[in-house]
């Protein structure tokens, strides 16, 4: 993907978390892009809607592109998240086999405006961190657009 691409696609991330966060739900936003540009799997945050932790808007539209398509076609995909993945979804990515991601908001400042907010108990590990220690490369671009990025979280968590 070209960066004009990459922009338009982590665009839509952050409509998606925009469109959560309109909702009453947390403001997070996920799409992932076969490396044709066809877009695989779209996902707005469920984290807190039926009572399952596990349903961030990543995890979510792994199991959806996970079920289009084989692990080699998402080795060549990429998932834009509207805001850096969390430990458990950059895992996820790595255990899907996505082979790129690209985010819009950075990790260290969510942490910055969720503080210690009970619905948001951030773990501060960047993604490329915990990229680095698995024994595949994953590219990671970001932040990119971060302060578009930002705006989803702008007055949300307190």
């Amino acid at each position: 993907m070209d960066d004009d691409q990459d922009k338009a696609f982590l665009r839509r991330a952050i409509a998606l978390a925009h469109a959560s966060r309109a909702g009453g739900h947390h403001p997070f936003g996920c799409v992932i892009v076969a490396a044709d540009g066809t877009v695989l799997a779209e996902a707005e945050s469920r984290k807190e809607r039926g009572g399952d932790p596990t349903q961030h808007s990543e995890l979510d539209a792994i199991r959806i592109a996970s079920r289009k398509v084989d692990k080699a076609t998402l080795n060549q995909a990429t998932l834009y998240s509207s805001t850096e993945p969390c430990p458990m979804c950059a895992t996820g990515a790595y255990w899907s086999g996505i082979g790129r991601v690209v985010y819009g908001y950075p990790v260290e400042r969510l942490l910055a405006d969720t503080g210690n907010h009970p619905e948001n108990p951030t773990i501060t590990i960047p993604c490329r961190e915990l990229f680095s220690r698995g024994l595949r490369d994953i590219e990671v671009v970001g932040p990119l657009l971060e302060d578009e990025a930002a705006a989803t979280h702008a007055g949300f968590w307190g």
